[in-house]
């Protein structure tokens, strides 16, 4: 790559050429960008100047980064692009295979996969002739049951794309109560005295009796969504799943990192990305720091008495790795438990099979919490259906994992 410290070599152009190979990348990568930020890009790195690698990255940052969530993507690929100095001809030597050194393995990080895919991705190539279709029926496994087991962070643009139409496509919990209140019914359960009487007042014929039933009704469901910097990946897939459960039944979203912001209405918008658009036009603090105990503690004083009626259900979504105020986490659990019928927990970190409840803000919350379930792929969101349609849970209940720990 171009040395940064040094001017571009004369009519090679060589920085300008760079910088436009990686924008072209970051629209690959998700992050929606056009000719004229490129533009910009050329210009204010011309009219900024840069002596060192932090005043270079602060300058695209400031043109090509317009929302939060697109932060995490823009750090990768400069990561990745600009790791290596030299000129524009040894890119070549960086898509290389390169011989593996003595470095510890690192699991990749989110949205490293998705970056990646779009900064080499190759130039296409002659179709060959399709195999045989009995083939693959023996030997293969078919597309959608590998992106059904594939790890959200892990997933490249067009998986992620494909996610959010089989995410669409999914079936929602049906988990209708009866209530105590009465409706108007065509069934003979019970006579409705009201509507009966203003009948018979109406002139001619024989009296029509009216009957009335209890309501079903679907409970409403109140979703606390983590969106900091280790969580910003999942709950980006995870506001697509609330969206489709939103259209079946009542549902209260809520984002916090180190602050809690009511996206409710946003969310209630009929395109999900423009709902998630302006979701992150809210949330100021995405993909930043987290305060899970102060942004309980804040939804318990100020949210809810007006949304956990009609015995709604609570959905955690957090890590749960809190380092301070751990008390007051608990004691903000254990009244968002009285106050709702049910608090189910979606942890990414389940996805790990050496996961164990060693942390402090983990076992705070652990107690108070009616299922503890991963939330990592499409599987796991499948199962998560079932567990709010009531179904028997599946792996360790929250006091297992609090015992196998100790």
């Amino acid at each position: 790559m171009t040395d940064l410290s040094t001017p571009a070599p004369t009519g090679g152009g060589a920085l300008a050429q760079n910088i436009v190979h990686f924008a072209r990348a970051l629209r690959e990568a998700g992050v929606p960008l056009g000719p004229g930020a490129v533009l910009d890009a050329l210009a204010a790195v011309e009219a900024a100047g840069f002596g060192d690698r932090r005043d270079f990255y602060t300058t695209l940052h400031a043109v090509f980064v317009k929302k939060h969530e697109h932060s995490l993507l823009f750090d990768q690929a400069f990561e990745i692009f600009w790791r290596r100095r030299g000129l524009l001809e040894k890119l070549i030597a960086m898509m290389s295979p390169q011989a593996p050194g003595e470095r510890k393995p690192r699991s990749a990080e989110a949205g490293a996969t998705r970056v990646a895919d779009a900064l080499f991705k190759s130039k296409p190539v002659e179709e060959k002739p399709a195999p045989s279709i009995d083939l693959d029926a023996r030997f293969t496994v078919s597309d959608q049951e590998i992106l059904r087991a594939k790890d959200f962070a892990q997933m490249t643009a067009a998986e992620i794309e494909a996610a959010r139409k089989l995410i669409r496509a999914m079936v929602m919990p049906d988990d209708r109560r009866r209530l105590r209140r009465l409706a108007p019914s065509a069934g003979r359960a019970r006579i409705d005295p009201r509507r009966s009487f203003r009948r018979s007042l109406q002139p001619g014929g024989p009296i029509a009796l009216a009957f009335r039933a209890p309501l079903e009704r679907a409970p409403p469901v109140v979703a606390l969504c983590d969106i900091s910097g280790s969580m910003s990946e999942y709950t980006r897939l995870f506001l697509h799943f609330l969206h489709a459960l939103g259209e079946t039944r009542r549902v209260s979203t809520f984002l916090f990192g180190t602050r809690l912001t009511n996206v409710t209405r946003a969310m209630r918008a009929r395109d999900p990305d423009a709902a998630l658009a302006q979701c992150s036009k809210l949330a100021l603090d995405w993909s930043g720091g987290t305060r899970i105990g102060d942004a309980l503690t804040r939804f318990n004083r100020d949210w809810a008495r007006r949304v956990l009626g009609q015995g709604a259900i609570v959905i955690l979504f957090t890590d749960g790795l809190e380092r301070e105020g751990v008390g007051e986490l608990g004691r903000a659990v254990e009244r968002l438990k009285r106050s709702s019928r049910r608090v189910i927990w979606v942890n990414p970190l389940l996805r790990f099979d050496g996961f164990s409840a060693r942390a402090q803000g983990v076992r705070a919350i652990l107690p108070h919490v009616d299922a503890f379930r991963p939330i990592h792929n499409l599987a796991s969101m499948a199962d998560l259906c079932v567990t709010l349609a009531g179904g028997r849970e599946a792996g360790k209940a929250p006091q297992a994992w609090l015992d196998a720990s100790a």
